[in-house]
C-alpha cells in the first residue's frame, strides 16, 4: 500500500472521511467475518475482491447459479434511534438468502455494502458482526464488504446497508411453479414478527400517534423499538434439511418467501397461471406486533395483507400425501408451520383474488374467513 502524502490524508480528513476510524473498523469485525469462513474461501479479509473455490461444482451435473440482493429498508431507522446495531445484519441476510433457497440453491457467499455519514468502528463492527452470525447460520461465507463514507450526504449517524449472495443448485431440482400441481398443499411457515418489510407504515403510524421508538409501551409490552426490531427468522438451513431428506425427496414444488408485496402478492409469484388458492385466515393468529400497530392505525388486520405478512414468513407449496411430515419436520427444527389450503386448476371465477405480482404471470391466490384470535 503506497502512503499517502500528510496534505492529502489531511484534505480528505477536512471532507470528512476518516481513512482510519475504516481500518480500525475492520480490525474490530475480522474475527467474526472469519469464522464464515471454510475452506472454500481464499485470501482472508481485506482484499480487494474475495476468492471463493467454486470446485463443488464439479460434483454437480448441471449446476444453476442462483443469485439475489437486497437491503433491510427503513427498519435501520429503529436501530439507529436507539443505537441498537447488532440485529439489523440478521435483516439483511434473511432478505437475500432466503430469496436464493427459494429456487432450491444452497447459498455459497455473500458481500454486503455499509454506507454512512461517519464511521463509528464499533457500530460498524456490531453490523457486520449481525451479518456474520446470520451467514454462519445459514451455512454462506461472507467473503468481503465494503463501508462507505458519504459526509454531507447522510447525516453522521445515519446508515443503510445492503448485500448480494450466489448459490448454486442442479437444474433438474429448480424449485418453481412448472412443479405445482393440482391439490397440492399450501404450508405457511411462522414469521419471528415484522421482519423487514413495512416499516415506512410502521413509522408513519408511531408518528400519528406521538409515539417513539425508545417509549416503553404497555400495549407492545416493552420498549417499541425494542419490539420493532426483532430480526428476521431465518429460513433457508431448515429448508435445505427438507430438500435433501431422502424421504421427502420431490415433495416441496415451489417456495415463497413473504416480503414485499405481503401474502396475497409473493404467494401468486410461484404458483402456474389458470391455478387458484384460497389462504384460509382461520389457521393462524396474526402476532401481537400487528394487532397493535393495526389497532393503532385504527384499521383491520386485513387492509394490511398487503404491506406486512401478519405472521407467515414463507410459503412451502408441497404434494399433499406430504404436506403433514413436511409441516411437523420444519416445526421440530424451530419454525412453526401448519397447512392454509390447497391449490386448484379447476375453472372458476377469480374476482377477487390477486393474480401474479413484480411482473410474473401467476396464479390467483386470495385470502378468506377470519383470523384465530
Amino acid at each position: 500500500m503506497t502512503e499517502q502524502p500528510a496534505s492529502a490524508t489531511s484534505s480528505y480528513a477536512e471532507a470528512g472521511v476518516d481513512t482510519a476510524a475504516g481500518d480500525l473498523a475492520v480490525e474490530l469485525m475480522k474475527s467474526a467475518v472469519s469464522r464464515t469462513h471454510g475452506p472454500e474461501v481464499l485470501g482472508g479479509v481485506g482484499g480487494f475482491a474475495g476468492l471463493f473455490d467454486v470446485s463443488v461444482l464439479k460434483a454437480f451435473t448441471h449446476p444453476l447459479l442462483a443469485t439475489s440482493t437486497d437491503g433491510v429498508g427503513t427498519k435501520v431507522a429503529i436501530a439507529q434511534a436507539l443505537d441498537k446495531h447488532d440485529t439489523i445484519g440478521q435483516d439483511l441476510v434473511g432478505m437475500v438468502v432466503d430469496d436464493i433457497v427459494v429456487v432450491g440453491a444452497k447459498p455459497l457467499f455473500m458481500t454486503d455494502y455499509i454506507a454512512c455519514g461517519k464511521v463509528v468502528p464499533s457500530r460498524i463492527a456490531d453490523i457486520v458482526a449481525g451479518i456474520a452470525r446470520a451467514c454462519a447460520e445459514t451455512g454462506t461465507a461472507l467473503v468481503g464488504g465494503e463501508t462507505a463514507e458519504h459526509p454531507g450526504l447522510l447525516g453522521p449517524d445515519d446508515y443503510d446497508v445492503a448485500g448480494a449472495a450466489v448459490g448454486a443448485v442442479e437444474a433438474d431440482a429448480v424449485l418453481g411453479a412448472d412443479r405445482v400441481r393440482d391439490g397440492d398443499v399450501v404450508v405457511a411457515l411462522a414469521s419471528s414478527g415484522l421482519h423487514s418489510n413495512g416499516f415506512s407504515l410502521v413509522r408513519h403510524i408511531l408518528s400519528k400517534r406521538g409515539i417513539g421508538f425508545t417509549d416503553r409501551s404497555d400495549e407492545f409490552e416493552g420498549v417499541v423499538g425494542e419490539v420493532l426490531l426483532e430480526p428476521t427468522r431465518l429460513y433457508t438451513s431448515p429448508l435445505l434439511r427438507i430438500l435433501g431428506d431422502p424421504a421427502l425427496a420431490g415433495a416441496v414444488h415451489s417456495l415463497s418467501h413473504v416480503t414485499g408485496g405481503g401474502i396475497a402478492a409473493n404467494l401468486a409469484r410461484v404458483l402456474p397461471r389458470g391455478s387458484w388458492v384460497e389462504v384460509d385466515r382461520s389457521t393462524w393468529s396474526p402476532l401481537p406486533v400487528f394487532r397493535v400497530l393495526s389497532d393503532l392505525a385504527g384499521s383491520t388486520l386485513e387492509s394490511s395483507e398487503g404491506t406486512w405478512n401478519l405472521g407467515i414468513g414463507m410459503f412451502a407449496v408441497v404434494e399433499a400425501a406430504s404436506a403433514d411430515a413436511v409441516a411437523a419436520a420444519l416445526t421440530a427444527d424451530g419454525i412453526p408451520s401448519w397447512p392454509v389450503g390447497t391449490i386448484h386448476t379447476s375453472a372458476r371465477d377469480l374476482a377477487g383474488f390477486e393474480q401474479g405480482a413484480k411482473g410474473v404471470d401467476g396464479g390467483a391466490v386470495r385470502l378468506v374467513g377470519a383470523y384465530a384470535a
